[in-house]
Formats: structure tokens, sequence, C-alpha cells
């Protein structure tokens, strides 16, 4: 798959994440953990399968995507643990700054996010000049 197509990709798994999480705002309890779980379950797939193709890749990528990759997963197992450890809490007031916590930590994942696609975009980008660049450097040897 190109890195145009994997773009696209993108795209398309940001849309379907966004009319999951405006679907959550009217289902029960119980339907939200469902999806929950699915959520944190497909996100550590993803994270598992990113690092699986980091190392399968390595001699194909920039060194600092490995180290990238480690520290992502780093972060990941400090917030679930944190995540983990809060849920045991149940007095209203903790629950609340959990909740604030917990979305203001959801805004800046997304704003995250937001920086991760466009330096998709700029690396994308990038692979085409460099591809262009050969393209016009076979040319040249050509004549």
């Amino acid at each position: 798959m190109t890195a145009s197509e994997e773009l696209t990709k993108l795209a398309a798994r940001a849309k379907e994440a966004e009319d999951r999480v405006a679907a959550a705002q009217s289902k029960a309890k119980g339907d939200l953990e469902r999806d929950v779980a699915s959520a944190r379950a497909s996100a550590q797939a993803q994270a598992e399968h990113l690092g699986q193709t980091a190392h399968k890749h390595r001699d194909k990528i920039s060194d600092w995507w490995d180290d990238v990759q480690e520290k992502w997963n780093e972060h990941i197992a400090r917030v679930r643990g944190g995540i983990d450890s809060k849920k045991a809490e149940h007095d209203a007031e903790r629950a609340e700054k959990q909740a604030q916590r917990a979305e203001d930590d959801a805004v800046f994942a997304v704003a995250y996010a937001y920086a991760a696609i466009d330096e998709a975009e700029y690396a994308v980008l990038e692979a085409s000049l460099a591809r262009v660049n050969v393209d016009e450097l076979k040319a040249g040897a050509a004549t």
C-alpha cells in the first residue's frame, strides 16, 4: 500500500472514531463499557502491530521511529496503569476529578493525533518529492 493510500485509510479511521464517539453520547453504561473495552483491545492490537512492523522494517525506516515506538508503548502503559488504578475509587468528588482529567486527556490525545496527522502528511509529501527527485535523476542519467 502506498503512503498516500495509508493516509486515505487514516482519514477513514478518524471518521469511524468520530462516529463511534458521537454515538457513545446516547449509550447506556453497559454498552459504553463494552465499547471502551473494545476500543482498548483495538488500540492495544494496533500498538502491538505497529511495534512488530517497526521491528520487522528496522533496516528500512529511520532509527528514530524505533525510539518513538518505544516511548509510545511506555506512555500507553503508564496511562493504562493510571486508569486501572483510578477505577477503584468511588468517591463522587474524586470521580468528578477523574472524569475531568479523562476528558482533558482525551482532548490532548486528539490534539496529539492531529499533530501526528500533520506529520504523516509531511512525510507522505516528502516521500513523493524524494520519488520525483529519483525520477529526474534517472531521466537525466539516461540522456
